[in-house]
C-alpha cells in the first residue's frame, strides 16, 4: 500500500479505537451479565414492569375507579382475573393503574436523594476537611434511626400526601448514597489520571466533572437500584399506614390498607397487591446484585 494512504488512514484508526473500545467493554458487560440467570430474569420482569407503567391504564381491562356493585368482593375469576374489592372494582386495572404512582414516588424519591447524597459525597470526599467532618456526621445521625420510622416521623411533622412521601423518601436516602459516594471518590482521587489533571493545572470543577464524577458512577448505579426497592417498601407502609395515596387511588399500598378489612372474605386483596411489591422489590435487589457482580473486576 502506498505511503501516503497510510497516512492518511493513520488519524482515522486513531479516531475510531476509543468507539471499538468502548463497543468492546459493552459487549464485555453484556455478556457478563447474561451470565447472571437470577439479575437476567429480574431485568426481564423489571422491563415488563416498566412497560404496562407506562401504557398500563391504557391497557386495562377495566376502569380502575369504576365501582361494579353486582361483582363485590368477587373472587377470581375469567371476568376478574384477579377478582374484586369492595366497590367491584377490577383489581387487576387497579394494580396495573397503580403501578404509575407506586414506581413514580419510589423513583422520584430515589432520584432526588442519589442527585443531593452524590453530589454532597463527591464533594466530602474530594476537599475532606469540615466539609467532610459534617456530611458523614449528619449521615450517622440519619443512619440512627431506621428508615421507615425516620419517614414517618418527617411526614408526621410535614403533614401527609403523595408529594411529602416523596420527600421523606429521599430525605433517608441521602445518607447512602453520600457515603458510598464519598468512598468511591476517595479511591478515585488517588488514581493516576486525577494526579496528572492536576499537574497541568485542571481547575478542582473540571476535575471533579471530568474525572472524579464519571469513576464513581458505578458504584451510583448499583446502589441506586437496591435503594428503588427500599423506596417501593417505604412509599407501600406509608400509603398502609395512610400517611401517603389516598385509600381510594390505585396505589399499592393503599390497596394493602383497604383490604385488610376484608382479608377473612376476600383474602385476594392483600395477597395479589402484597405478592406485586415483594416481587418488584426482590427484582431490584436482584437485578443490583447482578449489576455489582458484573462491574467487580475481580468476578468472573
Amino acid at each position: 500500500m502506498p505511503e501516503w494512504k497510510e497516512t492518511m488512514r493513520a488519524p482515522e484508526e486513531e479516531a475510531e479505537g476509543p468507539v471499538v473500545q468502548a463497543q468492546s467493554k459493552s459487549k464485555a458487560f453484556f455478556k457478563k451479565f447474561m451470565q447472571r440467570r437470577t439479575a437476567v430474569a429480574a431485568a426481564v420482569f423489571l422491563l415488563i414492569l416498566l412497560i404496562i407503567t407506562v401504557v398500563g391504564p391504557e391497557l386495562a381491562p377495566y376502569d380502575p375507579a369504576a365501582p361494579d356493585y353486582d361483582n363485590l368482593l368477587s373472587g377470581p375469576s375469567p371476568a376478574h382475573v384477579l377478582g374484586t374489592d369492595e366497590y367491584g372494582r377490577d383489581v387487576l386495572s387497579r394494580l396495573m393503574a397503580g403501578s404509575r404512582l407506586t414506581l413514580g414516588v419510589s423513583l422520584s424519591s430515589v432520584i432526588i436523594g442519589a442527585a443531593i447524597g452524590t453530589f454532597l459525597g463527591v464533594l466530602a470526599g474530594y476537599y475532606g476537611g469540615i466539609l467532610e467532618t459534617l456530611v458523614m456526621r449528619g449521615s450517622d445521625v440519619l443512619f440512627a434511626f431506621p428508615d421507615i420510622l425516620l419517614a414517618i416521623a418527617i411526614v408526621a411533622m410535614i403533614g401527609p400526601g403523595i408529594i411529602n412521601v416523596v420527600i421523606a423518601v429521599a430525605v433517608f436516602t441521602v445518607p447512602s448514597f453520600a457515603r458510598i459516594m464519598r468512598s468511591a471518590t476517595l479511591s478515585v482521587k488517588e488514581s493516576l489520571y486525577v494526579e496528572v489533571a492536576r499537574s497541568i493545572g485542571c481547575k478542582n470543577g473540571r476535575i471533579l466533572s471530568m474525572y472524579i464524577f464519571p469513576g464513581t458512577m458505578q458504584a451510583m448505579i448499583v446502589n441506586f437500584t437496591m435503594r428503588v426497592g427500599t423506596a417501593i417498601l417505604a412509599a407501600a407502609s406509608l400509603s398502609f399506614l395512610g400517611f401517603g395515596a389516598n385509600v381510594t387511588e390505585p396505589d399499592w399500598g393503599a390497596m394493602l390498607s383497604s383490604g385488610r378489612n376484608y382479608i377473612g372474605v376476600a383474602s385476594h386483596l392483600v395477597y395479589f397487591p402484597g405478592l406485586l411489591i415483594f416481587l418488584t422489590v426482590l427484582a431490584f435487589n436482584l437485578l443490583g446484585d447482578g449489576l455489582r457482580d458484573t462491574l467487580d473486576p475481580k468476578i468472573k
